[in-house]
């Protein structure tokens, strides 16, 4: 991210401005800040989901802020996975069903599922991994999943396909201490094991150790309010 700035149509009060801001392939970086700070606005530029009025935002060597609509979003398909805060699944889909969702948009996450064999064979690996046994998987819906169930096939989303960028909104705020363990040491093997980077926000400072970098968000960027 290179001199960008970015405010939110409608709400000329918040502006979010990034001078300098830089992450390496296959980092693990923890972006730590409190709640409603900027964190998901940053992730939202940083994936293309919004553009700033200024600036530019260098992914895989492209300036996705330059980017059509159209273009941006197949971009972001092709290249990422993301775990958004309120998990964006599809209510009445299967669990499945929404695990498989990003293959119908990314010709390369399909091949790369391809040689791995069947995709629902590889969503079952995923779900299997994240504590949704195969009973489970079979006979819910998304809308009858607990938070927690909720959260953790929205991961399987995001990795199904090995995208080269996993960011995460938050993931583990709905699961316990065990269980976000658990999740975390899937998301760091996935991850790995894609020479993925991983972008992670979190106001959770524990977490911090456990990371290749860790970033405040005040460091990178500054957040004005008008009155």
């Amino acid at each position: 991210m290179d001199n960008v700035r970015f405010t939110w149509p409608g709400q000329p009060r918040f502006t979010l401005s990034v001078e300098k801001f830089a992450v390496a392939k296959g980092e693990r970086v923890l972006l730590l800040g409190p709640s409603g700070g900027g964190k998901s606005t940053l992730l939202s530029l940083l994936a293309g989901i919004v553009t700033p009025q200024k600036g530019r935002i260098d992914v895989l060597g492209s300036d996705i802020a330059k980017l059509p609509g159209a273009a941006r979003d197949r971009f972001r398909a092709e290249h990422f996975g993301i775990i958004f805060q309120m998990f964006n699944l599809l209510p009445y889909g299967s669990i499945t069903e929404n695990v498989l969702l990003p293959l119908s948009f990314s010709e390369r996450r399909r091949a790369n599922v391809a040689t791995n064999g069947d995709p629902a064979n590889e969503a079952s690996r995923l779900l299997k991994r994240l504590g949704l046994p195969a009973s489970e998987i079979v006979q819910h819906r998304a809308s009858n999943l607990s938070v927690g169930q909720q959260q953790r096939v929205a991961a399987a989303r995001a990795l199904i396909g090995r995208p080269e960028i996993v960011v995460a909104d938050e993931p583990t705020s709905s699961l316990d201490r065990e269980r976000q363990q658990e999740f975390l040491e899937l998301l760091f093997e996935e991850t790995g094991a894609a020479g993925a980077t991983l972008i992670m926000v979190s106001h959770d400072e524990t977490l911090a150790k456990l990371f290749t970098r860790c970033v405040r968000l005040g460091d990178v960027a500054t957040i004005e309010r008008g009155a």
